[in-house]
């Protein structure tokens, strides 16, 4: 059978759980800003941002949603986007994503952007939470807190925002604050209580290494699968710092409790593709790079994230934000880059074709669906309900 028939036609069908998202934006864009917005570095004099792999993706994948041809110069792509209006650009790719639910990190918002209802409304998809637990933190630390008890009341505002309806994950970016070479152990409340009087004098972003480690175990006592931004990101990650196997010593000591999400990962996709085969409740996304790397490039790193990754522990996450582009761009990498994977392990009779659907249906939805315990499908689903895990 054809590759078109055997898996892209399948893939392309098939619905997405995406597990870690943010909001597309609410204002219409100068270009500048657009540009901006389709880099992770800056947008520098004289270098344009289109002039990128990602920028040429967006013009080869997402100006036909514009009604525009594919490889529109990037002055009439811009010219068309202001034309549509934000609402009509954001409805138009957040449909053609095919996401049947979104998992919205909300903790990140330099630009209005849409909430996780929002978001998920044009394409009639499911809407959940992720709680970023530095902004509770510093929640905290903004309101006035003594440092004896700036555990306690971390404890209890976290506590108390995982409660909202629709949360299903908390997420760390100690990855940027620190990186993860810091000592596994628990912190003891002495302890704590030293590092809280410490940053507490000028407070700001929490990057005080023994009060990460007690926020990553508060994560832990709070019992929701913990999603952790590792490897590539914008320039204020030291990238570095941010390779997941500096967590193998931490992952020793919490086995057993939550599963931990390893976010993004390239380069370091085969150090993540590591943890999950040893540790029974890692698991890991190339969300980021999938839409960074677009269709062109998407098999590649699928390939290696997946070269000894048990398929029961890869997701699907765009990791979209700003631009709505990129959550129908991180789709359609991660259906072609998907289906031509696997389809060439078919072909080689390396896979069977039902084995083949089976992955592309785990990867594709059913692993997050497990993972956070969420309705098998859209009839099965209670709009505000809370839902619950099976793992």
């Amino acid at each position: 059978m054809a590759a078109s028939g055997a898996l892209q036609e399948p893939l392309a069908a098939m619905p997405l759980v995406d597990h870690h998202c943010h909001g597309a934006v609410t204002a219409d864009l100068t270009p500048a800003q657009f540009e901006s917005l389709i880099t992770e570095g800056e947008s520098w004099p004289g270098v344009s941002s289109f002039d990128s792999p990602v920028g040429v993706a967006v013009r080869r994948h997402c100006a036909p949603l514009l009604d525009l041809p594919r490889h529109a110069p990037p002055a009439d792509y811009l010219a068309r986007r202001a034309a549509l209006g934000w609402r009509e650009v954001n409805r138009r790719f957040l449909t053609a994503s095919g996401a049947e639910a979104f998992c919205v990190d909300t903790g990140y918002a330099p630009h209005p952007v849409t909430s996780p209802a929002e978001l998920a409304a044009a394409p009639g998809a499911a809407a959940y939470e992720v709680v970023r637990l530095e902004g509770v933190a510093e929640a905290v630390a903004a309101r006035g807190v003594e440092a004896d008890a700036y555990a306690r009341e971390f404890r209890a505002a976290a506590e108390e925002a995982v409660r909202r309806p629709g949360v299903v994950a908390v997420k760390s970016v100690a990855a940027y604050r620190t990186g993860f070479a810091l000592d596994p152990a628990r912190p003891a409340g002495a302890e704590v209580t030293r590092a809280a009087a410490r940053w507490l004098v000028d407070g700001g972003r929490l990057s005080e290494p023994v009060l990460v480690r007690h926020l990553l175990w508060t994560a832990v006592d709070l019992g929701l699968p913990l999603q952790l931004h590792t490897g590539f990101g914008d320039a204020d990650v030291r990238l570095h710092r941010a390779d997941p196997a500096l967590l193998t010593d931490w992952l020793h000591l919490t086995a057993g409790t939550i599963p931990v999400l390893l976010l993004h990962c390239w380069p370091y996709h085969r150090q993540a593709a590591y943890l999950a085969t040893v540790f029974e409740r890692v698991y890991l996304d190339v969300g980021l790079a999938l839409h960074y790397t677009g269709p062109a490039r998407s098999r590649a790193v699928l390939e290696e994230a997946l070269e000894i990754t048990p398929f029961r522990k890869l997701l699907y996450s765009s990791d979209a934000y700003g631009v709505a582009e990129f959550h129908h761009l991180g789709a359609l990498s991660f259906r072609q880059g998907l289906a031509a994977m696997l389809q060439a392990r078919v072909t080689a009779d390396e896979l069977s074709l039902p084995d083949a659907l089976r992955v592309a249906a785990w990867t594709s939805h059913d692993n997050a669906r497990r993972l956070y315990g969420l309705p098998e499908s859209r009839s099965a689903r209670e709009p505000g309900g809370r839902p619950t895990r099976k793992v």
